[in-house]
């Protein structure tokens, strides 16, 4: 029954025959050759028919298939609400949040009202000293303000868990993980209306809280300043790819001295901790420059960014009106969106991410197949002992570095599917009542929960990603590459399809996390998990400057008609993961036909559907402005040089195509690199 009601879910991506489920011929454009642009020759149709929808900034493979999982998540959790007390726990927990946050009517009616104690202890907060206790206050429920905080593992002892100090407090492009100093000096005209726009969607939040237009337009040019200044002390996102850029390890003792002012200790007993010796302040520059703006900007700047952030953190919780105005920034303004998803597509998104394990629980055992599991778990082997032979064959590296690599590439742990433990929630409780005060109490569980680690071992079981996400991730402290549940699924994996596309689509997503462990980040890790430089001098400068060749290539693309040009120090780690993860797959592929018959399906050869299916996965649209925020803030290329990038490097697809030189899919020369 699982494996029919996965099959139900993809059943639109799987047209043909279910060898060939992975590539879709009708998607092709037959007017372009695969010499010239093998991005366009496999996606160019789809590209060309294919309208974004209304509540979308983007619209690629990975999307799809999330939307389509969300349906299944969407069936969970209306059976879960109407079971109500006669459910389990688990789904009496995702059925009370669901409920809670379908009935609008309530969560209008509440409005702010559930917020006014935190917005209460930020109007009363007068004094630097004052102003900081606000903080750790918000700190302790869950809401994060001004600075990061929280515990995770010493980046040089990854076993350990320590207190962790980090440059955070931005609300621009999105006021989540990508936000990004950048977008508060840049000159350019975009920039400098998005700023403004920025400020004036402050004012609009301030003033849906209470405050008279006056008041709401002098607190939202308070709060500007507040960021301007937290940005003019923070790291590029280029420049922390670097991790050593982010640890400065310290005895806690000495925080008195790199940030004076601050009342750490008060600090420290506000968010539940003990006492402890050290911790990595990540960001010295930024807790310096942070330290002083707590005590010279006025209170009155700090109580309208505070309040700003507060309501903008809960902002989907609030009620329409508060809802209606963060879409129109964020998705609007910076996304490009048109119109908001359907009320469940957002509680549904808001319950993945608050309750990801509970949502997910049901969501395996109702969706996944074991054999799925099974299969891809192969597919890692084969992927593994095929990066191995890519390690001794370089000519690059050393013995002894090789040596070392190997020994890392051994000590890989897989996260397949699901985690073995499902996360504890009987420490949570929701209920049907506010929708705000769940998200509040998720917020302070996971808080509490993130600080009982200090000093603990590190359970480098636990898992990061949701067993519904469309997506794969490799951990360098942990040592570990994650797929979840929700990518196993066409067009990146089919257990009926041919083997050559499978490794074509799970299996370039599997190689690329592998490689991820030897990018420019990765590779600063050893077998363990820990921050240290196992590389000799000499392999190490082979390394830089083939990848100083990845960051010249991919800098030279551009999107939106040539007129914007990618990143290529920031996307450097996805790109040269790309170029191994393909080049690996090709070759694992190679090792699994090893005597079989090399049989063509639709007139295509198993190293053409392995490319086929290479570019199937990346087909991309995206309106302008999204276009626009990623090239500032995602490690990731466009799904177009996703796939010419890496192909034009590569002898294998030159070969399978037949690609001449001089081709556009064909570097040659200098221009070309290899590195894993």
């Amino acid at each position: 029954m699982r494996s029919l009601k996965l099959l139900s879910l993809v059943s639109a991506c799987a047209l043909g025959s279910v060898a060939r489920a992975e590539i879709t011929p009708t998607n092709f454009d037959r007017t372009v050759k695969p010499q010239g642009d093998f991005y366009q020759f496999v996606n160019g149709t789809w590209l060309k028919n294919t309208a974004i929808p209304a509540d979308q900034a983007r619209w690629h493979t990975f999307t799809i298939l999330a939307e389509r999982n969300m349906e299944a998540l969407h069936q969970i959790a209306e059976r879960a609400a109407a079971k109500g007390p006669a459910g389990t726990a688990i789904e009496q927990l995702v059925g009370d949040f669901y409920a809670s946050g379908m009935d609008e009517a309530a969560i209008n009616a509440a409005g702010i009202t559930p917020l006014q104690p935190q917005l209460d202890r930020i109007a009363a907060a007068k004094s630097p000293a004052e102003i900081f206790a606000v903080m750790g206050y918000l700190h302790a429920q869950g809401i994060r303000v001004g600075f990061g905080a929280g515990v995770g593992p010493d980046a040089k002892n990854s076993s350990v868990q320590i207190f962790q100090l980090r440059q955070a407090g931005l609300g621009l492009p999105s006021g989540g993980r990508d936000s990004d100093r950048d977008y508060y000096f840049n000159t350019d005209e975009r920039s400098q209306k998005i700023r403004a726009q920025y400020v004036a969607h402050i004012a609009k939040m301030l003033a849906l809280s209470g405050w008279d237009a006056a008041a709401a337009q002098a607190g939202a040019a308070g709060a500007m300043r507040i960021e301007t200044a937290l940005a003019e002390v923070s790291l590029p996102r280029a420049a922390l790819r670097n991790p050593y850029a982010s640890y400065h390890k310290i005895a806690v003792a000495d925080l008195a001295t790199k940030t004076p002012g601050l009342d750490w200790a008060g600090y420290f007993q506000a968010v539940g901790l003990g006492k402890f010796q050290e911790l990595n302040l990540a960001h010295p520059k930024f807790f310096a420059g942070f330290a002083q703006l707590v005590q010279e900007a006025p209170a009155a700047d700090w109580q309208a960014y505070l309040r700003w952030r507060v309501l903008s953190s809960f902002a989907p919780a609030l009620g329409t009106a508060f809802e209606e105005e963060n879409f129109n920034f964020y998705s609007g303004v910076i996304a490009g969106v048109k119109e908001r998803k359907p009320r469940w597509r957002r509680i549904i998104t808001a319950a993945d991410n608050g309750l990801g394990e509970a949502l997910g629980q049901l969501y395996v055992a109702e969706y996944f197949p074991p054999e799925a599991k099974t299969r891809v778990l192969k597919l890692v082997e084969d992927l593994r002992a095929a990066l191995g032979d890519r390690i001794r064959a370089l000519e690059w590296m050393d013995a002894p570095t090789k040596e070392k690599a190997l020994a890392k590439l051994a000590a890989f742990s897989v996260k397949m599917g699901y985690p073995d433990k499902w996360q504890d929630y009987s420490a949570l409780k929701l209920d049907r009542g506010p929708y705000v005060l769940n998200q509040l109490r998720i917020a302070h569980y996971e808080q509490k929960r993130n600080i009982a680690r200090l000093g603990q071992p590190t359970d480098k079981t636990e898992w990061s990603m949701t067993p519904p996400t469309v997506n794969a991730s490799y951990s360098p402290q942990a040592n570990s590459i994650t797929f979840p549940a929700g990518i196993l699924q066409p067009p990146f994996f089919d257990p009926k399809a041919d083997d050559a596309s499978n490794y074509g689509g799970i299996g370039t997503v599997i190689g690329h996390e592998m490689t991820h462990g030897f990018d420019d980040q990765g590779r600063r890790f050893d077998a363990a998990g820990n921050l240290a430089d196992w590389w000799s001098k000499e392999s190490a400068e082979e390394f830089n400057k083939r990848a100083a060749k990845v960051v010249a290539q991919f800098s030279g693309y551009t999107v939106l008609d040539g007129t914007l040009h990618l990143k290529g120090e920031l996307t450097q780690g996805e790109n040269i993961a790309d170029l191994g993860g393909v080049k690996v797959a090709f070759l694992a592929l190679q090792k699994a036909l090893e005597g079989k018959p090399r049989e063509k399906i639709d007139g295509w050869t198993p190293e053409q559907r392995f490319f086929l299916s290479y570019a199937n996965i990346w087909r991309d649209l995206q309106r302008p402005e999204e276009q626009r925020r990623r090239v500032n803030v995602d490690p990731h290329s466009p799904g177009q040089w996703r796939v010419r990038g890496p192909l034009s490097n590569l002898e294998e697809f030159w070969a399978a195509f037949d690609v001449p030189e001089g081709a556009p899919m064909r570097r040659s020369g200098d221009a070309r690199v290899t590195i894993w």
